[in-house]
């Protein structure tokens, strides 16, 4: 049997592919439910804006519970891993460029 950590053996730099490609299929797989939450309370956000988000969500996530994964320690160093902090801002713009506040007739 596969275990975890087996599956997180696998890493590109110290990322584990697995912890990525899972985050990014679970949002994927739950952005039609998440967008149609959003479009209650007036907001729509395109399902592939999800996935561009995923990865700061994690961060912001990985922040707010306090456990710090290479990612969210690279993320928050401020004197090094620039290439992380400029990725995650191209993310976040894609992620909300989309973004719409529908107005109610």
């Amino acid at each position: 049997m596969i275990t975890l950590e087996y599956l997180r053996h696998f890493k590109i730099f110290e990322f584990a592919i697995f912890d990525l490609t899972v985050s990014i299929i679970g949002i994927y797989l739950l952005s039609p439910l998440l967008s149609k939450i959003f479009k209650k309370i007036n907001i729509d956000i395109p399902k592939i804006n999800w996935v561009f988000l995923t990865l700061p969500i994690g961060i912001l996530a990985h922040l707010m519970a306090g456990t710090i994964t290479p990612m969210t320690k690279y993320f928050i160093d401020i004197h090094s891993h620039y290439f992380i902090k400029i990725f995650m801002a191209g993310l976040i713009i894609l992620g909300l460029k989309g973004i719409k506040i529908i107005k109610k007739n």
